[in-house]
């Protein structure tokens, strides 16, 4: 049997067709049962392959990792917000237990805790320590120079005050304002 041009297009086009429909049926099919077996974290398909299971694996850990940092800077916040409040050891425990004292802001807070206990000769090795991790740590500069003013050293306390006027690139910024009334006897930090 002869089957025409026409007739060859039309069959095609039917089992195009069909074939579509079957996959479409197939794709909700899955989507309305399979999924539901594994757990959301999981890859889109329902038997992932090696590297499925890596990609996964890698999220995890970020997402744990992400955890770490937020938990880690909650710790740090509250043992800053302890400073602040003047609850000095409290504060000071609670920034050697971050296990981040390598950080110049953990080691540089433990430095002014201490300069507030009058313990000044711990507190110059944590504002030392903070400025060896960063040589630029304007808040450090501006701590120790209020170190040395309180130590009866003008002299380094100006020193300090022009160091943090270069970091800052200006004036204006508060760890310099700061300082800079520490030095002239009208503010105390």
């Amino acid at each position: 049997m002869r089957i025409s041009h026409a007739g060859r297009a039309t069959a095609r086009a039917c089992a195009c067709l069909v074939a579509g429909t079957i996959s479409v049926t197939l794709a909700f099919a899955a989507s309305d049962t399979g999924r539901e077996k594994f757990p959301p974290d999981s890859p889109p398909y329902p038997y992932p392959n090696q590297k499925g299971k890596q990609d996964q694996k890698g999220a995890q850990k970020k997402k744990k990792e992400q955890r770490s940092r937020q938990e880690l800077r909650e710790q740090y916040d509250r043992a800053r917000a302890l400073i602040k409040d003047g609850q000095y050891e409290a504060g000071i425990a609670a920034m050697l237990a971050l296990d981040h004292d390598d950080n110049p802001e953990v080691a540089n807070f433990i430095g002014y805790a201490s300069r507030k206990l009058g313990r000044y000769e711990d507190s110059k090795l944590w504002y030392e320590r903070a400025l060896a991790t960063d040589p630029n740590h304007v808040r450090t500069w501006s701590y120790y120079g209020a170190w040395h003013a309180e130590q009866g050293n003008r002299l380094m306390a100006q020193d300090y005050l022009e160091k943090v006027r270069l970091i800052c690139g200006n004036t204006e910024c508060e760890e310099y304002t700061l300082l800079k009334g520490v030095i002239e006897g009208t503010a105390t930090y």
